[in-house]
């Protein structure tokens, strides 16, 4: 065998904090993206300090310094390396959020580090590599599991070894002693190495060490810039598809503006909720040369610029709200996304059908090939619905449409008293759009009268399907939903047939979207159920509400998962089109429901205090003069489903 023994070295772990939830929400290429881009990072930086590294187990990172060649500043080299780990990670997620979206730059690492002696060598065999082995790599692992987020912990051993070096002033005592399992209580020690005349790598509280202070601060700027990139992709492939539809000779006639049908809409002739149909008609065709053609697509610096003086407009017509905000908006757009990629097409399942003999699926399968390629090769669908996930909670006040239509009597005569909130942000972001200086990027997102009334269709059906309140489009939903899957013959054309069951698929896509949180990882979950308690905690403290959410809070998430969210995660794998998302989303609602039942009136009690102590600092912080910032977007506090569980 190829081992040996090594006395002298200090082992280093490194685990990214959050990864789990964050992976949650994302694609599996995603994942892997992102791991790709930091662990590559780390490798070369290991290079550069000639830091050996070991292996990577899922999101942890394992490296020592001392072998092979050993080195007596093995210590010194591993507590610099590990600084500039922190470094280096931090500055990597903010850049990396307008890649990979919301949430990405609050990822954090979390370092242990435990100097010994370990035996390391080559274990032969299938897939056959260097390892580590010893009492100090399982020592390590606990100094690295009791540590804290964006902080190097080191071991007593770990802390000599710098004071035998003159570095002892880098090593901090910890408060308290840790209880190690299999080691007991042990002192430990945090790493504060001052550069500069200024604490870094220790987790002081600073965050601007790489003196990149715009990257860090500005979340809002890389929440827009994320939006920009999805945006201008979306928009390149409408471009092809339009340039492919022309090339093959089934284009219409260009127009930059339709008078007649915009002023209808502009001079509010009816309601948003006129416009809902049953059906919708999506176009069939062979997307295939226009996928290839939109890396060829330059849309030009003035509509990248109009892209983004929308999307920073909309994002100042969120309020600052708990639940309901841009943050929100954001999320549910990312989930958006994530739901579209994973429409699979009919060669999928083939697939699928072909692995999974004997299963009881097949309704399923029937009911998706002919749907499927509707949605997942119209860029112009789906650019329709990431659009409106952008702007369905645009201006929510933070109350639900029962108390809206008691606040607000001139906006609720406006729309009948029926989808207030879902039809004043469908209202304010078309107009917006329809402004003189968004002229360029209208004419990319549609330049024929069937492109303005498929992209105007989609966006008023796709928001107001996040009203899951309203009785007349709860009705309308499920009976489109009846006659999809109703055994009896339908007297309809097969045109009909295919776009109701693909209406149903773009209607349960923004619903399972708009409150995603509920069937991604707990930590996700209980962040925004957070969020969306301190939004009707504030409404209920400010007068707005008279029930109490804290008395209801428990039962209500039990009524909110067994009445909507499970039914809603199981009719996603019945529109037979998701893969194993559906399942994926499916069995995270389960498990956050059964989690939510063990834990959650403890939870409450901790939410109670928690949002009374975040209302108070706003409080005190506001400005005296009036409400402050009520139209602000507030990216720290975040947004975006109504309170169903209260109104259940």
């Amino acid at each position: 065998p190829i081992a040996d023994l090594f006395t002298d070295v200090t082992v280093m772990m490194a685990d990214l904090t959050g990864f789990t939830a964050w992976s949650s929400q994302r694609e599996p290429s995603q994942v892997f993206s992102l791991l790709e881009i930091l662990f590559g990072s780390l490798d070369q930086m290991a290079k550069r300090r000639r830091v050996f590294k070991v292996e990577t187990v899922g999101d942890c990172y394992v490296c020592v310094a001392g072998l092979p060649e050993p080195r007596k500043d093995h210590a010194q080299v591993m507590a610099r390396f590990a600084r500039e780990t922190i470094r280096k990670v931090q500055l990597l997620v903010k850049q990396l959020e307008t890649t990979f979206g919301p949430d990405t730059g609050d990822l954090g690492i979390r370092i242990g580090l435990h100097s010994g002696v370990v035996t390391a060598g080559v274990l032969r065999g299938d897939r056959a590599r260097f390892q580590l082995f010893g009492d100090t790599v399982n020592t390590t692992a606990r100094i690295e599991s009791s540590g804290q987020r964006n902080r190097v912990h080191m071991s007593q051993d770990t802390a000599d070894c710098l004071a035998k070096a003159g570095k002892g002033h880098w090593a901090v005592q910890r408060d308290t002693k840790i209880t190690a399992k299999g080691k007991g209580e042990m002192q430990t020690y945090w790493l504060s190495i001052k550069d500069n005349a200024q604490s870094v790598a220790s987790g002081d509280g600073s965050n601007n060490w790489w003196g990149d202070a715009e990257v860090e601060n500005n979340k809002l700027e890389r929440l827009i810039d994320w939006q920009v990139e999805v945006f201008t992709r979306l928009l390149k492939q409408v471009v092809a598809q339009r340039k492919a539809i022309e090339k093959s000779n089934q284009g219409s006639q260009h127009l930059v503006r339709i008078p007649a049908l915009i002023d209808s809409v502009e001079k509010g002739q009816g309601t948003c909720l006129d416009e809902v149909k049953e059906i919708i008609s999506l176009p069939e065709f062979d997307a295939s040369v226009a996928q290839s053609m939109a890396e060829d697509v330059e849309l030009g610096d003035t509509v990248i610029d109009q892209i983004r003086s929308y999307i920073r407009t909309i994002s100042c017509m969120y309020r600052s709200n708990g639940f309901h905000n841009f943050e929100h908006a954001c999320h549910v757009t990312m989930s958006v996304t994530k739901l579209l990629s994973r429409i699979q097409t009919p060669s999928d399942l083939l697939i699928e059908e072909e692995t999974s003999e004997g299963s009881d699926n097949s309704d399923s399968v029937k009911f998706a090939p002919s749907l499927a390629p509707r949605i997942a090769r119209d860029p112009l669908t789906q650019f329709s619905m990431v659009f409106s996930a952008l702007v369905h909670d645009v201006d929510h006040t933070g109350v639900p449409n029962s108390m809206l239509i008691k606040e607000n009597e001139p906006l609720c005569r406006l729309y009948n008293e029926k989808s207030v909130a879902e039809q004043h942000s469908i209202d304010l972001a078309w107009n917006l759009l329809q402004a003189e200086e968004y002229v360029d990027l209208r004419s990319c997102i549609y330049a024929t009268q069937a492109e303005f009334e498929r992209f105007r269709q989609l966006v008023v059906q796709v928001v107001l399907a996040t009203d899951i309140m309203d009785k007349d489009l709860k009705q309308l939903r499920n009976q489109r939903w009846e006659k999809a899957f109703s055994e009896k013959v339908m007297e309809e054309s097969p045109q009909d047939t295919v776009n109701r069951k693909a209406t149903i698929v773009i209607e349960h896509l923004i619903q399972a979207s708009d409150v995603a949180h509920t069937m991604q990882h707990w930590h996700v979950y209980k962040k925004w159920n957070f969020r969306l308690f301190c939004e009707m905690n504030e409404a209920f403290q400010g007068g707005r509400t008279t029930k109490n959410p804290a008395e209801g809070w428990y039962q209500g998430e039990l009524g909110f998962f067994d009445f909507y969210i499970i039914p809603l995660a199981k009719k996603l794998a019945d529109c037979g089109v998701f893969g194993v998302s559906s399942d994926e989303y499916l069995s995270y609602a389960e498990r956050n429901r059964k989690e939510w039942e063990a834990r959650g009136q403890q939870i409450v009690e901790e939410y109670v205090e928690a949002a009374n102590e975040k209302l108070a600092a706003k409080k005190a912080s506001a400005p005296s003069n009036g409400d402050g910032a009520s139209g602000e977007s507030n990216v720290e506090e975040s947004a975006s489903v109504e309170s169903v569980q209260l109104e259940l």
